[in-house]
């Protein structure tokens, strides 16, 4: 086995120690929002036009766009802890185009229907930004467009077999280096309208003061126990029971994402995987000039077990991934958030990429869990006669893509026939994971070739060639 870049020029365990000694265990996007409104919790009977479920992206926008299409319509908001908490306050803020997790995964999968979801992806993003407008929503919405990093010499043959346009544009090492600088970079593709970067609290809280402009009906700390599918005078209708009270929705959206779904049906649909992410303070001036990146793209090297990074508005660089852990049994645990080997790597390896930046230190630590779906993007349906929809398994690319899911859940709850409704992606399910003992040991399989793959070349081993085969694997 070989080494990777991380293992060769890897820095003084001093120095990144030092780097972290401040950092505190908390989530920097929701951090810098300071003092936010509160909702209060359901209690006693209500009964509305829409219920969704879901107090993240997906369930913010699905309310949000169920007032555009109708402003006359109830629509009732339940969030199970506070708005923005979980995935959508925590993510590193990279709202991308496409809908299938990457060019690759999607051709794979629906060779047919490519070209159409690559469209149907730039549109969402163009959407998104004219809401973002639109609504007046302070984001800190920005279409850099991303880099994806060869930092290993295999995976500059990859970048040249890449397919290349006025949009998505390959960098040498000597140009990609003059737009951002670090001695790990061989090669680049810069994609220039697919990505846009945003402040992931902020645009939670704008989509909070919106819904509520609209007349939606918000509810926090009011987590759903189960859905009964009809009310005591048997119409069909969807009774959602809390703690504390119960509401009776004609029509309800679900966008729990990595939480345990009210669908037996989904139960073994997804996994929840950790995700790690750390902030730096603020680069100085002298620390600003010794990197460039003036065109603040959004990063990620080619990786297996990849990271991805990006600038701030206020000029800190967050930088996450890498580890993608799961616990057995499909555990949701705020304990697993604090991992210090996780948070101790990342620095380590940020330190490879920008040795420039000696003696910066971090700020914020933090993680959050991914809803891993067996196609490493989301999937639809509906149920109890069309009166439910729902959504899930975004697998980390959930920022822009839940737009255009709140689109299809609300098509689909209405009844309408589009073009979104129509996608094979759509109609189709994902396969299940198994059940344990069998998805703890087959993941924990994965994750070790994958890492392996990593340190040769990239070759994938048998249990990869078979997990691609049967259309199941993992990625975070």
């Amino acid at each position: 086995m070989g080494t990777t870049v991380f293992e060769r020029n890897r820095p003084a365990a001093s120095l990144v120690s030092q780097s972290l000694s401040d950092s505190k265990h908390a989530v920097f996007w929701l951090d810098d929002l300071g003092e936010r409104v509160s909702h209060p919790s359901l209690s006693g009977a209500i009964r509305c036009d829409l219920a969704v479920v879901g107090g993240g992206f997906l369930g913010l926008w699905t309310a949000v766009l169920a007032k555009r299409r109708n402003p006359d319509a109830h629509v009732v908001l339940l969030e199970g802890r506070t708005l923005g908490w979980a995935a959508s306050g925590r993510n590193g803020g990279f709202c991308e185009a496409s809908l299938t997790h990457g060019e690759q995964n999607g051709r794979n999968r629906w060779p047919k229907e490519i070209e159409a979801l690559n469209r149907l992806g730039l549109e969402n993003l163009d959407e998104i930004e004219r809401a973002v407008i639109e609504l007046g929503i302070d984001c800190e919405f920005e279409r850099t467009g991303s880099i994806d990093l060869a930092i290993e010499d295999h995976q500059v043959e990859w970048l040249l077999e890449e397919r290349t346009d006025a949009d998505n544009v390959f960098l040498d090492a000597e140009a990609v280096r003059a737009e951002v600088d670090s001695p790990t970079y061989l090669a680049g593709l810069w994609h220039k309208r697919s990505t846009a970067l945003i402040h992931p609290g902020k645009l939670v809280a704008g989509l909070e003061r919106v819904a509520a402009e609209l007349g939606v009906e918000i509810f926090e700390n009011s987590p759903v126990k189960r859905i009964d599918a009809d009310d005591a005078s048997g119409q069909p209708v969807s009774r959602l029971v809390t703690a504390h009270g119960e509401v009776t929705a004609t029509k309800t959206a679900l966008a729990t994402n990595a939480f345990p779904s009210l669908l037996k049906r989904n139960a073994l649909a997804t996994v929840p995987v950790y995700d790690y992410v750390l902030m730096t303070e603020p680069l100085d001036s002298a620390q600003l000039a010794s990197i460039g990146w003036q065109n603040r793209q959004g990063l990620a090297d080619m990786a297996n077990q990849f990271h991805y990074y990006r600038m701030s508005a206020g000029g800190r660089i967050l930088f996450g991934g890498y580890d993608a852990i799961y616990h057995y049994g499909r555990r949701l645990r705020s304990a697993y958030e604090e991992r210090p080997q996780s948070f101790e790597r990342l620095a380590s390896h940020f330190f490879t990429t920008f040795p420039q930046l000696e003696g910066i230190r971090f700020t914020h630590r933090w993680a959050g869990a991914i809803d891993s779906s067996t196609r490493f993007c989301a999937f639809f349906g509906t149920a109890r006669g069309g009166r439910v929809a729902y959504s899930a398994g975004f697998t980390g690319l959930g920022v822009g893509a839940v737009h255009f899911a709140a689109n299809v859940m609300l098509d689909q709850l209405e009844g309408l026939t589009t073009e979104r409704t129509e996608l094979e992606m759509v109609r189709k399910r994902p396969l299940p994971f198994p059940p344990e003992p069998i998805a703890s040991m087959g993941i924990q399989a994965t994750r070790w070739s994958m890492d392996r793959a990593d340190h040769n070349r990239g070759r994938r081993n048998l249990i990869l060639k078979t997990l691609d085969a049967l259309g199941l694997g993992f990625d975070s």
